[in-house]
């Protein structure tokens, strides 16, 4: 019989012991914050000639999104917005794991891998910033640039080399300030 009890006590300790450090393996499993994974990959400016206030020319200029994760992003409520606040807010949009989408000033159609902010005229100057916000309002990556400079790559094309995207990562001590919508 105390064999029996013993079999027991070391069953009841063994379950009692699993149970306690579930938790703490679970946790190591936690999924990555989209912070992490989804950023600011890349930025072309429009022309500045004669016509750089019809649509083509409008939607030359865009600015791209990469999400580094195997995991879809939920980007539905995050926004993107240049120095000045002008500010385009993502709308039911999943970008897939591994993906990237452009984001064009002008009119157009939205697909999964390329988004019109529907404007009428330029937002994004010789020397900005975009800011991209998750839905809380928070910066999860900003680039910046000055005169002309501008990454033509694109990024969804492999045959491009990555370059410097021109991130400013001086600037990330307001990741947690919270921004207004315009």
């Amino acid at each position: 019989m105390t064999a029996r009890r013993l079999a027991a006590a070391a069953a009841v300790a063994g379950a009692l012991v699993g149970t306690a450090t579930l938790p703490a393996s679970a946790a190591d499993h936690a999924p990555r914050s989209h912070r992490d994974n989804v950023v600011i990959s890349g930025v072309h400016l429009g022309s500045e000639g004669r016509d750089h206030r019809s649509n083509r020319a409008l939607n030359e200029e865009w600015v791209a999104i990469t999400n580094n994760s195997r995991q879809n992003a939920n980007l539905s409520g995050w926004t993107l917005s240049d120095k000045h606040g002008h500010t385009y807010t993502f709308r039911h949009f999943r970008l897939n794991g591994r993906a990237t989408v452009r984001v064009h000033t002008g009119i157009g159609r939205d697909s999964r891998t390329d988004l019109f902010q529907d404007r009428r005229n330029e937002i994004w100057d010789r020397r900005d910033t975009a800011t991209l916000r998750n839905e809380r309002g928070r910066v999860v990556d900003l680039t910046t640039w000055n005169d002309n400079r501008r990454d033509d790559r694109d990024p969804r094309d492999p045959r491009d080399t990555p370059r410097d995207n021109h991130h400013d990562r001086d600037n990330h001590h307001d990741r947690d300030n919270r921004g207004g919508r315009h």
